[in-house]
């Protein structure tokens, strides 16, 4: 399938230190998920699944300071 009939976003989680996780899908849920594949279980503990930015890729450099 072509990634243009299913677009896919960026977006920032929050995480309980102050700090965002980047992840990338075609919706947070799916980013989420994402995130599930390549973290450890104690790495995901701190993320917050319910509060996230979208931010396009442009937008990605404005937020670099805040990914943790």
């Amino acid at each position: 399938m072509s990634s243009f009939t299913h677009p896919h976003h960026l977006y920032l989680f929050a995480m309980q230190n102050g700090k965002k996780k980047l992840a990338y899908g075609p919706s947070p849920e799916a980013a989420y998920e994402a995130l599930k594949l390549r973290l450890t279980a104690a790495e995901m503990r701190p993320i917050l699944p319910d509060k996230y930015q979208e931010i396009t890729q442009k937008e990605l450099h404005q937020h670099v300071h805040e990914l943790g």
